[in-house]
Formats: C-alpha cells, structure tokens, sequence
C-alpha cells in the first residue's frame, strides 16, 4: 500500500474522524454494571468474544461485500447489504449507533467531494459500515488493510470505553490492546468464510444486555 492510501486508512481509523464513535460502548457499559466487567482479565474476555461472535460473524463480511459492490459500482448490491446490515442490529440502541454513525461518515465524504457520497439519498438511512467501504474504495485502499483497520478502529473504541468504564490505567488499556492485537487478523480471516445465509450476530446476552442499557439510570455512553 502506497503511503497516500495508508494516509486515508489513518484518517479513517483516527479518534478525530467526527463520527461520533467516542459516545457508544456497545453494550459494555451496562455489562459493566451488572458486574460481568470488573478488571483487565474480564474486560479481554468480553471485547475479544464480540470480535469473534459479531464483528467477524456480521460487519466485516458486510463490508467485504459492501466494498465490492462499490468497487463495480453496483448499487443494487451496495443497497442491499446495507439494508441487511441495519435489519441484523438487535436493539434499538445497536440500529441507532450504525445510522448515526453512517450518517455522519457519509456527509463528511460528501462534504469531501466524493460523487457517490453526494449522490446517497439524504433521506436512505445509511449503515457505518457502507460508507466506510465507499471511503476505502475511493481512496483505493485495499479490502485487507481497509478491513484490519475497520476491526483496529472498533477495538481501540471497546478499549477506550473499557479504560473509563471498569475503569483501567492506561497502561491497563495498552496491555488490553495488546493482548487482543492478534485477533484483529483473526476475526478478518474468519470473515471470509462467512456465506451469505451464515450473516448474523452470535451474542444474545449481549443483545439483551444493549436493550437493557436503554433504561440504565445514569450512563456516559449512548450504547
């Protein structure tokens, strides 16, 4: 990869992308409440079963078919696995973080100028993971680099959220990404063979868990 493409990839992945990602845990606050997160041990526990069961099983075989479909410019694809994507999140909270995010991703690469950006239906409701595949495409990073950065920026957010939430040092928070490093090329091979009819998130608890962080009474994160 050439060093503009791992220059968009950074900026990408990087904190300061104004999407929004700081403000959403996804489910780990409340498993934090409820007791089931409680130091560094656990917290490697929990953040590497969601790679494993959601992340490899659900948004990294989206966007491997998300970042083809844009690559051919098919729409009629892009469309559809974005779709999938919003109907296979199991809270309101979970559909609401992937919209969000999307959105805002998405005007942003319009505000850059990218055509098909500025061409995506204000009123389409547009999953994260679409638009990050249009930006990988566009900026012609490849689909391993761009899918072990999509993996990365998720992990580096559950250990940011860990760091606050446990809480862990953050020297605590760096042996965790450490520790959980190795899985990012794990959970990228795994989502290769992941058939169509096999898509889906594979953590009930944790959807449950989610639907009960709608009604938390004091919270620091949206999800």
């Amino acid at each position: 990869m050439s060093d503009p493409q791992l220059l968009h990839l950074l900026q990408l992945v990087s904190p300061a992308l104004p999407v929004g990602a700081y403000a959403y845990s996804q489910g780990l606050e409340y498993a934090v409440e409820l007791g089931h997160i409680s130091d560094r041990a656990a917290a490697q526990q929990w953040i590497g079963g969601v790679m494993r069961h959601t992340l490899a099983r659900l948004d990294l075989p989206l966007l491997n078919r998300l970042y083809g479909g844009w690559l051919r410019d098919d729409l009629a694809t892009v469309q559809q696995w974005n779709q999938f994507a919003q109907a296979a999140r199991e809270s309101a909270e979970f559909e609401l973080e992937d919209v969000q995010m999307g959105r805002a991703l998405m005007r942003l690469l319009s505000d850059l100028e990218l055509p098909q950006a500025k061409a995506w239906p204000v009123k389409d409701p547009v999953s994260f993971v679409t638009a990050f595949a249009l930006a990988g495409v566009y900026w012609q990073i490849d689909l391993a680099t761009l899918r072990r950065g999509f993996c990365w920026s998720w992990l580096e957010n559950q250990v940011a959220a860990a760091t606050k939430l446990v809480p862990l040092g953050q020297t605590d928070g760096q042996r965790l990404l450490l520790a959980l490093m190795d899985s990012v090329d794990q959970c990228c091979q795994q989502s290769d063979a992941v058939a169509d009819e096999h898509l889906g998130a594979g953590l009930p608890a944790l959807a449950i868990i989610s639907a009960q962080h709608e009604c938390q009474y004091s919270r620091l994160f949206r999800s």
